[in-house]
Parts: C-alpha cells; structure tokens; sequence
C-alpha cells in the first residue's frame, strides 16, 4: 500500500512542477511584489489547507511578510498594497470563493490554489488573477471492492505552496 500511495503522490508532484510550472512563477511574482514594496502577504486556507497557513507563518522557514487572513473581519485590514494567497481542496469551495470576490472588489490581487473541479458555478480559478491546480480530486489507492482511500490533499498544496515560497526567494533575491 505505500509503495502505490508513494508512487501516486510522486506522480501528482510531477504533474504539479510540470503543468502548473507558468502559473507558479506568476504566482511567486505577483506575491512577491508586496513584499518588495509596503505590503504584506495575506495566507487564507480554508480547513485542513490551515495547515498551508501555518507552514507560511510558523515554521522554520515561514513566508517573509506573511500574515493570517483568519475571518472575514480581517479582510478589512487588507489593502491594494497587499497580496493574499488563498488556499482551499478545492476550487468549488464556497468559503474562499466569497472571500475572494470580496478581496477582488477591493482591487486585491489574488493567489488561489486548489484542485480544479468541475462545477456549474463560479469557482475559485476564475476569481483570482493567478491560480495553481493543485490536482488532487480523489484519493490514491483502490481497494478490493472498487473504493478509494489516501487522500492527501495538503501534501499537494504543501508541495504548491513550496513551489511558490522557493521561487519567490529566487526573485526577492534580485531585489536586494
């Protein structure tokens, strides 16, 4: 069983560096300017996506210029000199949708990250300026009666969001 779980979660990594590599680099770059200028870098994640929000705020190497974006009151402190990064399971998620047509009214721009799924209506990669498919839509290993379990869905935006942080110490590193 680990031995598909690691093949499958190497294989959407792949898929990851390989597919989303244009929009990470937007990505990286349009966060980045806030730090480069007066703002800062606002992280939402919705659920278990906290845990993308804490890797940029508490851990060993957190996001220069990071800040939470815990509730919707917070989105008041938000300026157009900031940039927030939104991070949810997926891109139908209807909390970090409102919150990002909120943040967009006020001319804030945007970083989604979240699986692309098929939806009928507005989903998160058409609310923010850049978005990363985080991939995952269902989970990894089958069993013997056709069920599905093994979803890691935070180690894929965990593994996004790394491509970011990385590629925006590269360009804030040309900055200074």
């Amino acid at each position: 069983m680990l031995k598909i779980f690691t093949t499958q979660l190497s294989g959407y990594f792949k898929r990851i560096e390989e597919k989303e590599e244009f929009n990470i680099e937007d990505a990286a770059r349009l966060l980045s300017q806030a730090i480069v200028g007066d703002g800062n870098v606002y992280v939402y994640g919705a659920r278990e996506m906290k845990s993308v929000m804490f890797e940029a705020l508490e851990s060993e190497e957190p996001l220069q210029g990071a800040k939470p974006l815990l509730t919707m009151e917070n989105l008041d402190n938000v300026t157009p000199a900031d940039r927030v990064l939104l991070v949810s399971r997926f891109s139908d998620d209807q909390e970090s949708i409102i919150i990002a047509k909120k943040l967009a009214e006020k001319s804030i721009p945007l970083v989604g990250m979240s699986a692309l799924r098929a939806s009928e209506d507005e989903t998160l990669d058409q609310v923010v300026d850049v978005h990363i498919d985080t991939k995952l839509t269902k989970p990894l290993i089958p069993d013997e009666e056709g069920n599905r379990y093994g979803f890691p869905a935070v180690m894929t935006s965990l593994y996004a969001y790394y491509a970011v942080s990385l590629t925006m110490k590269e360009i804030i590193s040309e900055y200074e």
